[in-house]
């Protein structure tokens, strides 16, 4: 896998569309921090970490994110949409005045900046640019 960003956003974009209660999607670091500012915005329940067997071993254990997913009242999804900005082939940067704002301020980008990985609106309201690493609405 080239993309690991890329995948944990397709897993939970089709997990959504499919209604699961939850996704299982391979952990790293920054996946963590996409993770939290997901429930921190209100976009997922929670989510937690777990470990699962490797497959590969009998001890082998690889950590895993299980993110409880959201749903409406009546079912509807609370993610619409979600898509990768900043891929491998094409990185896509914005300076501190260009942070871009997703479907009128509705939506989320998360960056990566020099202090972390944060929304668009918190990057704006501290005054930094980063990598766009995906839009959420």
């Amino acid at each position: 896998m080239t993309d690991p960003i890329a995948d944990m956003l397709t897993r939970i974009r089709n997990a959504t569309i499919a209604h699961h209660t939850r996704v299982d999607i391979p952990a790293s670091t920054l996946k963590l921090e996409i993770a939290k500012i997901l429930e921190l915005e209100g976009y997922i329940q929670s989510f937690k970490t777990v470990d699962t067997p490797d497959g590969e071993g009998k001890s082998a254990v690889q950590k895993t994110i299980r993110v409880q997913l959201k749903y409406g009242p009546r079912g509807e999804r609370v993610i619409t949409g979600i898509e990768r900005v900043s891929r491998p082939g094409r990185r896509v940067y914005f300076g501190r005045e260009e942070v871009p704002t997703v479907l009128g301020g509705l939506g989320t980008a998360i960056l990566t900046t020099s202090r972390g990985v944060m929304t668009g609106r918190e990057a704006r309201r501290q005054g930094v640019g980063g990598e766009v690493l995906c839009n959420v609405w």
